[in-house]
């Protein structure tokens, strides 16, 4: 089905992944594994055919459907359904039966039997796309994603982010793609939908490549893991489930200590004889032999080198009066579909704020009103005395995609030295010339971590963060963890995420749409997973 010959992958002068083999077959569901940055997302860039290798080719036989982490949604005049419908081409054969309805209906005879004509040619058409149960089947799998028939018949730019990417999911799932590609297929799915997904994954009898930090998922579904390696840039293929991978690699990695510790111990004791013949003109060339032997032993083991982990830790916020960001009133509506309404809030000096609410409640949507990116049709938002806003976006929308990562920094605080924002830059893992990058080719986990980095410098005494843990490595994940434990300022949290709201310890809670607000109860973690 999908066949990488000679696969080697390079950002510009830096090597991701060497020339490497291998191949994606029928019931092969594969978990692609590494940490951000080592280049899961461009490989899979690469296989999907929208990414050039440095060389080597990819061979597929059969469909491939590929879901990136940043999905591309066509025209946002289209309606959800169309959209998913147009998987198979039946958006368009709908729209040309329902043309040759009216047709049909004319009162001139040439007309209606053009219409007659193209009914019959079309519902044939229909037919072998497989007709009226396709569509039942499209909305099936769109109801099991959480897009329910009202969501289904409303133009796409009406929706959330979040719904807009559950879409273009449900497409790819319609399209019985022989071999899938999913870039973080649970982001901005409840807790049902993700059971769902696991079953419909296992079941798929075609090739599956799956990124995904969400353990649950891997774990249920793939029986193959390709370890991507950034210190090496290779793959490392475990033919097995993921909990058998933990174990293996575990056992590896002792193994890789052993013979190196091993290596290290013979190449000692061959350095010390070599340096008592060296004395010797006799023993010169016996010397310079066992300095050879030595070199070998160290070559033929390998070094690992440990990987880093991005240091987060928010900053000190700025002074502030006591309520630095409040709201009356807000409420919001996309064409005729009503987000929220009646919305109260007051953010004061330090608090913690968990935004909760069903996928479309309006989540993300009251975050942007916050931080001014949209108006709220009705209602205020107030900005106290001192505020100074951060503002974290789950589709990274507050990166300038054309711009370095050094020159989004830059914008994020200019009164900052460069020298200070590459100095903040190198422990957010991005050293050399990866500051020189534009964000638009950064991985999802690279942006999550330059967005974070340009929150770091901006001396925030209100932090939004909508999702701020989607995308990260679990090392990472923690890092972030314990910056919302840390930080003294005051935070607005949007998230799936519990592990993030136990880190945080909200004080309260905003329950969307209807903007209820109560104090925190332990009875609300039931209902993060579902929001």
């Amino acid at each position: 089905m999908l066949i990488a010959s000679d696969l080697e992958l390079r950002v510009g002068a830096r090597l991701l992944l060497e020339p490497t083999s291998f191949q994606v077959g029928p019931g092969d569901r594969i978990g692609l594994v590494g940490r951000n940055g080592a280049g899961k997302t461009t490989l899979t860039k690469v296989l999907a055919g929208e990414g050039i290798p440095a060389s080597g080719k990819v061979t597929t036989s059969g469909t491939i459907g590929y879901l990136p982490q940043d999905p591309r949604t066509g025209d946002l005049d289209v309606l959800a359904r169309d959209r998913i419908l147009s998987a198979r081409g039946i958006d368009e054969v709908l729209r040309k039966l329902r043309e040759a309805e009216q047709k049909m209906a004319s009162d001139v005879p040439k007309i209606r039997d053009q219409g007659v004509r193209a009914y019959a040619r079309l519902e044939e058409r229909l037919h072998v796309l497989g007709g009226y149960a396709a569509e039942a089947e499209a909305a099936s799998i769109a109801s099991s994603l959480g897009l329910d028939q009202r969501i289904l018949t409303q133009p796409l730019r009406t929706l959330s982010g979040g719904q807009r990417r559950r879409v273009e999911l449900a497409r790819i799932l319609f399209s019985g793609a022989d071999t899938l590609l999913l870039d973080e297929p649970t982001n901005h799915l409840d807790g049902d939908s993700i059971v769902w997904l696991r079953d419909f994954l296992k079941a798929h009898q075609g090739g599956l490549i799956v990124i995904s930090h969400d353990v649950d998922l891997v774990e249920h579904v793939v029986n193959k893991v390709f370890y991507l390696d950034a210190t090496r840039s290779v793959i490392d293929v475990y033919n097995m489930g993921w909990k058998a991978y933990l174990k293996q690699r575990e056992a590896d990695e002792r193994r890789r200590r052993r013979e190196r510790a091993n290596a290290e111990k013979q190449a000692s004791a061959l350095q010390k004889q070599a340096e008592r013949f060296r004395s010797k003109a006799t023993k010169a060339r016996a010397a310079q032999q066992m300095l050879q032997r030595a070199e070998r032993l160290l070559e033929s083991v390998e070094e690992r080198t440990v990987e880093r982990v991005a240091k987060l830790r928010f900053p000190d916020p700025a002074p502030s009066g006591r309520t630095p960001l409040a709201a009356e009133g807000l409420s919001k509506s996309y064409g005729s579909l009503e987000v929220f309404s009646g919305v109260d809030l007051a953010v004061d000096r330090g608090s913690r704020v968990v935004v909760l609410g069903l996928n479309g409640a309006g989540k993300t949507t009251l975050l942007r009103l916050l931080a001014g990116l949209e108006e709220p049709d009705t209602g205020r938002v107030i900005r106290g005395h001192g505020l100074r806003l951060g503002y974290y976006a789950q589709e990274h929308e507050t990166l300038d995609t054309d711009r370095t990562v050094l020159e989004n920094m830059m914008s994020a605080a200019p009164d900052l030295p460069e020298v200070e924002a590459r100095r903040v830059l190198g422990s957010f893992l991005f050293s050399g010339d990866d500051v020189d990058k534009p964000a638009g080719v950064l991985s999802g986990g690279e942006k999550t971590r330059l967005a974070l980095a340009a929150l770091v410098v901006s001396s925030a005494n209100v932090l939004l963060l909508d999702e701020p843990t989607n995308n990260l490595d679990p090392a990472s994940r923690e890092e972030i963890l314990s910056a919302l434990r840390n930080y003294r300022g005051a935070i607005v949290l949007v998230t799936h995420d519990e592990g993030a709201v136990e880190a945080l310890q909200p004080e309260r809670v905003i329950l969307l749409p209807d903007g209820v607000e109560d104090l925190w109860d332990a009875e609300f973690t039931d209902l993060i997973a579902l929001a």
